[in-house]
């Protein structure tokens, strides 16, 4: 048997090879394009254009090409229709007779790799999983077709290519995510195949692969529907720019580099938009949708009639407007106009017109301008009236006034006029604005519209596909966001009702779906099968989770082998914890570590790692890219560690406004230990 396997290795590891040397030829032809349009100095523009786009050609195709250190192969399927046999790989590789030597897994033909049951075998005879290093094949395994009994009694509970995905889930973590593409299971596949209309809705607990999932169905449906969705755009929405900075590598691991990846702040152009959001309170307000009114009700105010009549010298007379007049032109103008901005021009020509008609002459309207549109007088009366207006301006105006803010919102309490009150700044471009005010800057761009002359500079771009992750913390005012930049209601939302931890954390999927296109009935899926957290530690994790969100089941943990969690009890300092940090990046399989505590005790935590002279990295906008983190348990949401040491469970109960939830995150981000150290007491529900 042993000689069997060793032979199977070989004769495997043989054809790798080979795929491996068709692979490299086909980066060689694609560079021999590139030869078809030379331009030299005569050449012609046309020629540079067609130079430009092979280029651009060129580029995607070895983007796609370019596996890095991944695997290119890593499964096999045997038919029992003809004995054909097809390898599974991430990009499709073909010889010099253009016959297939590697399938890309997004094929059709490729879905029973991931699909076959014993139950329903899809035509297979036999499905084998390489475990791979680089291009180095350590071990096969095999699932045999055919035997139907065999299969009955464990149908629900098997794993496909188990040997495979275990081997997967054990390495160790590197600051940023990887792609599940040789391990993909049933359940998963169902959601990456999905058809594309209508907008896929995702519940999975920690640890089941939702995020990946959503990932390789952006790649999935690139693949199937290159066409219109290269040109109609993929847009992958995360929490923040350290879960991007996460996420980023695994869409061009999987040869697909032209995926726009943002989180809401970045999706409002022309302003500054932090990460951190607003205190719980005012990111609620600035949430709900009473601001959409409120927003329409602030640049209304903008536009309004002259205190006092109005005129100004025209050669040897007078023209003039009056109060009443103005107000009539800025009564039409609200009439006939969707958008503050598209106005402007209307209450420009009527103004004129409304001078030249008040002259003892037959002047035309258009004279009348051209002399005296440059007079500082004239644009201030103008811009009184009905001002040009940019989202940053509105809103640094009418935060910037407590009257206003009253104005735009009668029904607001005290309370709540301070809770959006700032103080104005004198240049709004340089206002660096929250997190929670992105969908404010959004709204107030949709009801302005594009300055003139400026639309495509302030249009809003619209995705074929919209990915969404962590989707249980957005605000009614963010999702509506998210809705406006959607072509056709194509979306893939995925979240974990259990981890809502934001200021607008929602209890239930239809509070969220409410925002959501709805052209179609979504289509709901769940993921019940955690693959990263040992049991050990979800059993921990479970035990919060029923004060955390109770009635929510936690995920099945297919790894039930592990090592406990370790508590250690510290006196009032923290400084214990280096002894603890050293402790764990000693051991052989560390890996990525993260301290995750809540924000009051960052900089006590970094205080006591610069005084034993150990390396850490902050979250920023390139992951987590040293060994060992420290990370606020608000930016923890999304990522992976080896080892998490959470710090004073008590303290993060007691500063997030979901605390408990917020635990059951910081104690589900490890793939090997979790390390408590606390020095007040610990919750009822995590004491042995």
């Amino acid at each position: 048997m042993g000689a069997f396997i060793s032979n199977e290795l070989e004769a495997e590891q043989a054809y790798v090879d080979k795929a491996y040397e068709c692979l490299e030829a086909a980066k060689e032809r694609v560079f021999d394009l590139t030869s078809m349009v030379e331009v030299g100095k005569g050449g012609t523009n046309q020629a540079r254009v067609e130079r430009d786009a092979i280029w651009d050609s060129v580029s995607t195709r070895l983007g796609q090409l370019n596996m890095g250190d991944a695997a290119l192969v890593f499964g096999r399927i045997d038919q029992n229709v003809d004995s054909e046999s097809f390898y599974i790989g991430r990009v499709g590789v073909w010889d010099d007779k253009q016959d297939p030597i590697v399938v890309d897994w997004r094929a059709p033909i490729a879905e029973s790799f991931y699909r076959a049951t014993g139950l329903d075998p899809m035509g297979l005879e036999r499905r084998r999983h390489f475990v791979s290093r680089g291009r180095t094949l350590l071990s096969l395994e095999d699932e045999i077709f055919g035997d139907i009994e065999k299969f009955r009694d464990d149908e629900n509970s098997s794993l496909k290519g188990e040997g495979a995905l275990i081997a997967a889930l054990e390495t160790a973590r590197t600051g940023r995510l990887q792609d599940i593409i040789g391990t993909i299971q049933g359940e998963q596949d169902e959601i990456i195949r999905a058809p594309i209309s209508g907008l896929v809705a995702v519940q999975g607990g920690p640890g089941t692969g939702k995020t990946v999932v959503a990932l390789h169905r952006a790649a999935y449906l690139l693949y199937t529907h290159r066409f219109p969705l290269e040109g109609q755009g993929v847009l992958v929405v995360g929490p923040n720019r350290l879960f991007l900075a996460y996420i980023e590598q695994v869409l061009p691991s999987l040869g697909e580099a032209g995926v726009e990846m943002a989180s809401l702040g970045d999706l409002v152009g022309g302003v500054r938009v932090e990460d951190h959001r607003d205190p719980e309170e005012v990111s609620r307000l600035k949430g709900d949708l009473r601001m959409v009114k409120f927003l329409a009700r602030s640049a209304k105010i903008r536009q309004r009639p002259l205190r006092e009549d109005f005129r100004v010298g025209y050669g040897v007379q007078w023209l003039h407007i009056t109060v009443e007049q103005t107000a009539q032109i800025v009564s039409e103008a609200q009439r006939r106009y969707r958008t503050h901005n598209a106005a402007r021009r209307f209450v420009e020509e009527e103004f004129y017109s409304t001078l030249a008609l008040s002259s003892n002459e037959s002047l035309d309207h258009r004279t009348v301008e051209d002399r005296l549109k440059g007079q500082m007088a004239i644009r201030e009366a103008l811009d009184w009236m009905w001002p040009v207006l940019t989202p940053s301006q509105l809103l640094n105006d009418v935060f910037g006034s407590h009257a206003l803010i009253k104005a735009a919102d009668p029904k607001l309490t005290e309370e709540e006029v301070e809770a959006l009150h700032k103080t104005r700044e004198s240049a709004s471009k340089e206002i660096r604005w929250s997190a929670s005010d992105a969908a404010l800057l959004d709204e107030a761009r949709a009801v302005l519209g594009p300055r003139p002359g400026k639309r495509e500079e302030d249009s809003v771009r619209t995705f074929g596909h919209i990915v969404v992750d962590e989707i249980q913390d957005l605000s009614p005012m963010d999702l509506r966001m998210l809705s406006r930049r959607s072509l056709n209601g194509s979306m893939t939302v995925v979240g974990d009702i259990a981890q809502a931890t934001g200021a607008w954390a929602h209890q239930n999927w239809e509070s969220i779906l409410l925002h959501l296109p709805n052209r179609k009935e979504p289509q709901m899926c769940e993921l019940t099968i955690g693959y990263r957290i040992p049991a050990p530690l979800m059993e921990l994790a479970a035990n919060v989770l029923q004060e955390a969100a109770p009635g929510l089941s936690p995920p099945s943990s297919v790894r039930a082998e592990g090592e406990p969690p370790v508590f250690v009890q510290v006196d009032g300092s923290l400084d214990l914890l280096s002894e603890v940090v050293t402790e764990e990046q000693k051991k052989a399989d560390s890996g990525n570590l993260a301290i995750v505590a809540a924000n009051s005790q960052i900089g006590e935590i970094e205080s006591v790692l610069d005084n034993a002279e150990i390396v850490f990295g902050r979250p920023n906008r390139r992951g987590l890219d040293e060994q060992l983190a420290v990370v606020p348990v608000g930016l923890v949401k999304g990522l992976e560690v080896d080892v998490v040491i959470v710090v004073e469970p008590k303290r993060i109960i007691e500063e997030q406004i979901q605390g408990m939830r917020a635990l059951y995150v910081a104690l589900t981000r490890a793939t090997k230990r979790v390390v408590v150290v606390h020095a007040e007491e610990l919750p009822s529900n995590m004491q042995k």
